[in-house]
């Protein structure tokens, strides 16, 4: 499968889980923290969510050789709203256009919809300087499960020019709780950023709240 549909050029992202502040809910530790940026001077800039269902291999497409299914996590974001990105567990990362949801229900003989699966951040984006923050309240069916921080230092796509730069912000406003250098840079500190590194980003975040709410995906794996 190519690549197919258009994603924006974006900067260099960070992707975190914030813990729900002792004695808080999670819709009021998100309330402290957008308070925190409004006070450094970031000011709104519209909404934001992305979205991951879990989809793991058809039971009849696995043989009689005891071989594992495979995930794939089929994911939206709405800063890029014409494209769908694809997942595979421990692999590559497609980018599709919209289109690709349709085409999943074609391939229900391959690959099915794990149960109870669907996992979402939703929340408010703020604009201070270069930097776009994003504080996200992590669902699964009505309950808030977690809390999300995503910055976006716009003028970078190489992580060896600028991540201290990004992180010196985020503990500005996070302090303790601020993140280490992201997995998905790993030896690729002079690459080239791409909106796929941040799906990948969400992807780990998203599994990482499942399991610290003990909720496994529903598939074979």
């Amino acid at each position: 499968m190519s690549e197919l549909g258009p994603v924006c050029r974006q900067g260099l992202d960070g992707v975190s889980q914030m813990p729900v502040a002792e004695g808080k809910s999670v819709q009021q530790t998100v309330e402290l923290l957008t308070r925190k940026l409004e006070m450094l001077g970031a000011e709104k800039q519209g909404t934001f969510c992305v979205d991951c269902e879990t989809y793991h291999t058809a039971a009849s497409t696995l043989g009689s050789q005891g071989q594992a299914g495979k995930l794939m996590y089929v994911m939206h974001n709405s800063e890029y709203p014409l494209s769908c990105f694809a997942l595979f567990e421990n692999g590559p990362c497609l980018v599709a256009d919209t289109n690709f949801d349709v085409l999943m229900v074609k391939l229900k003989g391959f690959f099915q919809s794990a149960k109870a699966s669907k996992i979402e951040t939703r929340g408010t984006r703020y604009q201070y300087c270069d930097f776009l923050v994003k504080v996200g309240t992590v669902t699964m069916g009505p309950s808030a499960r977690g809390i999300s921080v995503e910055v976006e230092y716009g003028p970078c796509v190489v992580a060896s020019d600028c991540w201290s730069l990004l992180l010196e912000f985020l503990q500005s406003f996070l302090g303790s709780h601020t993140p280490g250098a992201p997995a998905v840079f790993g030896n690729r500190h002079d690459a080239v950023y791409s909106p796929a590194d941040t799906m990948v980003q969400y992807m780990e975040l998203f599994n990482k709240i499942r399991k610290q709410q003990q909720v496994p995906v529903a598939g074979i794996r």
